[in-house]
């Protein structure tokens, strides 16, 4: 199924308010899960950015039909006057459109404008906070967020935001999973903050160009928790500790030992996602105690279990996850 989005522009828009988005649907869609997003503005045509990029040939809103979502970009000209009747009539006719409405940094004040938001749970950039809950005071700003969710409506913080909104779209529609490999493409985490380090794995060594070594790993990943001591290795391959030291060395640019606790990290990283408490993950992934993983995790991840856990199961936050699920 393809889900049809609507991404509302108009001259003056944050470029990476609509990029942002944009790129996430077009990489969900790379992974097999395809969006058709509609770059929409008030009456169609070539529309300027702040930073004078213009976005092309959008579609007029009143051409654009039914959506399953709509986004409402914004620009810094929302949070200091009154949004144009144009835009608001666009946003109005699109919104009753769609089964999801959302927007992106000040793009809320479009939504609040409308009557969307009264009652609701919103945020939006922290900048604009303040003038947003002083000029709609029955919307219940939360300045601090990165995304909100009440009912249908989801709204976003400032600017590169819309990126960990659009995450949060694409995990409601096809699951964590999905939404963890877009992030992992686009070296963001589902939840901030976080370093690059955290998305790679030990997975991601070149294939071996050798049989023995190709055997060898095989059976490391197929069971990372079992005996994969220099020893253990050496005798399984039939080859000497410092023969398979020095192929490592040769094909993998690490030792065996390093390579096998990075396997074991990448187990233990899945099965964290997967529901496992610390404890459990150190075990069934071989690294042993709790300790071990810390230590791992912080050598390698600069990150604990528990954060990693916390940034990369869910875009939801943890504390209000039953709460904010869509009406």
């Amino acid at each position: 199924m393809t889900h049809r989005v609507a991404l509302l522009v108009f001259d003056g828009v944050t470029l990476l308010d609509a990029g942002g988005p944009l790129e996430v649907l077009h990489q969900a869609g790379r992974l097999g899960h395809p969006y058709a997003p509609v770059p929409t503005s008030p009456y169609g045509g070539d529309v300027t950015t702040s930073s004078g990029v213009a976005l092309a040939r959008t579609a007029a809103a009143a051409d654009v039909g039914p959506v399953d979502t709509l986004v409402v970009a914004g620009a810094d000209a929302l949070a200091e006057r009154r949004p144009g009747e144009d835009l608001l009539t666009a946003a109005a006719l699109l919104a009753e459109r769609a089964e999801r409405v959302a927007s992106v940094c000040s793009g809320a004040f479009v939504l609040a404008e409308l009557g969307l938001l009264d009652g609701r749970r919103a945020t939006t950039h922290w900048r604009h906070a303040k003038t947003l809950a002083r000029r709609y005071p029955r919307v219940r700003v939360e300045p601090d967020a990165l995304h909100v969710r009440d009912g249908r409506y989801l709204t976003s913080a400032g600017i590169s935001a819309g990126i960990d909104l659009t995450l949060a779209l694409v995990e409601d529609d096809h699951g964590a999973d999905v939404a963890r490999e877009v992030a992992r493409e686009l070296v963001v985490f589902m939840q901030r903050p976080g370093g690059q380090s955290q998305f790679s794995t030990a997975l991601a060594t070149p294939p071996p160009r050798s049989d023995l070594l190709a055997s060898l790993t095989a059976s490391v990943l197929a069971d990372p928790a079992a005996d994969h001591s220099l020893p253990a290795m050496a005798a399984s391959a039939a080859v000497s500790t410092r023969h398979l030291t020095r192929l490592f060395q040769s094909e993998f640019n690490t030792t065996p030992a390093r390579w096998v606790e990075r396997v074991r990290l990448d187990r233990a990283q899945q099965l964290l996602l997967d529901g496992h408490s610390v404890t459990s993950a150190a075990r069934h992934s071989g690294l042993g105690s709790d300790e071990t993983l810390r230590r791992a995790f912080a050598r390698h991840l600069g990150t604990t279990p528990t954060e990693y856990r916390g940034r990369f199961t869910t875009t939801r936050p943890r504390e209000s996850t039953a709460a904010t699920r869509p009406k």
